[in-house]
């Protein structure tokens, strides 16, 4: 059937949702066109997201983490992440896993599975029809704009404010190495995560 064609999808963007206080809008957009899928999600579900594009390790497993480290103990694997439905105006997805003889489908909130499948570099996916409905097409203009906006590297780039308040707007730029390493183990300990992907890319710059 035309309309369960799956489409593969990436991360375009993390960034505070305009629209609701405290929620969080994830943009996925599909590999191989300009139709982009905008998920509201909350704040717990965007910071594991956002730690693990940015490869932050936390100081404490999260609870994807934890899946992670559950599923290893266990032997099986995330094949894929799929956006799998969307029913008044509410995504739901499914976490393909497999211990390598079956497959399985598990129902999840699509932040959990994405969290989830982030950390076993899984694809993720959506129907044909659930992005007919629900993408939103962007113009050449906005296209042209998306890409001054969205680094290439790495590839989904989290806009700062996603994840928890970070304490001022500092400039680490006059900080020796040392210095940075010393500030970036403080941050992970406080679990102050945007802070420490600011001190990330800076120690990221100077090697």
């Amino acid at each position: 059937m035309a309309t369960l064609k799956k489409i593969k999808l990436e991360i375009l963007g993390l960034s505070s949702s305009q629209s609701q206080t405290g929620s969080f809008a994830l943009v996925l957009g599909e590999t191989e066109g300009n139709r982009r899928l905008p998920i509201i999600i909350g704040m717990f579900e965007a910071q594991a997201i956002a730690i693990e594009i940015e490869k932050i390790i936390p100081n404490r497993p999260m609870t994807h983490d934890l899946f992670k480290s559950f599923s290893n103990s266990f032997h099986f694997h995330v094949d894929e992440i799929i956006i799998s439905d969307l029913k008044e105006g509410v995504f739901f997805a499914k976490i393909v896993c497999t211990d390598g003889l079956k497959k399985t489908e598990i129902d999840a909130r699509p932040s959990d599975a994405i969290a989830i499948g982030l950390r076993f570099d899984a694809a993720i996916y959506t129907y044909e029809a659930i992005l007919a409905e629900a993408g939103i097409v962007l113009t050449d203009q906005e296209e042209e704009d998306e890409k001054a906006e969205i680094k290439p590297e790495p590839k989904a780039k989290v806009k700062k404010e996603s994840t928890r308040k970070s304490s001022g707007g500092e400039d680490y730029k006059n900080y020796s190495i040392e210095k940075l390493n010393d500030l970036l183990k403080d941050a992970i300990d406080k679990e102050d995560y945007e802070r420490a992907a600011k001190i990330r890319d800076e120690l990221g710059k100077r090697n």
